[in-house]
């Protein structure tokens, strides 16, 4: 008799490609580099946040893409902001290795999966939480609804 999958971890892993595949598809990647941005991002989004802001994002994250913020995280060290908007898509051009001219739809293609999958209340609580230059970065969606 074949063993069956654990049902958390087939619904993570399914979840984390949902998420994969939706970055890699606004940026026009393939699905390493659909990885590499989500996680490059979530780096970088995380470092920008405090402690508690931080937590409440992560547990509304499917549990491997928790995996991924958590990744090398130190909460004992102070928030390492990105001096300006241009600071922080260094950031994601080092950490997710894409090209310095795909920075920005790579901002906005992991900024937009991140609005369609958490909370609306915990998206405007992040915004509010980062720095102005880095708010300006990020794609809002109409959500009037026309």
């Amino acid at each position: 008799m074949a063993e069956r999958g654990l049902e958390g971890i087939d619904e993570t892993v399914q979840q984390t490609y949902i998420w994969v595949d939706e970055i890699a598809r606004a940026f026009h990647g393939s699905r390493h580099q659909g990885l590499q941005v989500l996680r490059g991002f979530l780096h970088a989004l995380r470092d920008h946040l405090g402690i508690d802001e931080s937590a409440q994002l992560a547990a509304q994250l499917p549990l491997l893409v928790r995996g991924l913020y958590y990744e090398g995280w130190d909460p004992g060290h102070s928030l390492q902001h990105a001096r300006s908007g241009e600071d922080f898509l260094a950031r994601m051009v080092r950490d997710a290795g894409i090209r310095e001219a795909d920075a920005r739809d790579a901002v906005a293609a992991a900024w937009k999966t991140l609005v369609g999958h958490v909370s609306g209340g915990e998206v405007a609580d992040i915004a509010q939480s980062l720095p102005k230059h880095v708010r300006e970065l990020l794609v809002w969606p109409d959500l009037s609804g026309e």
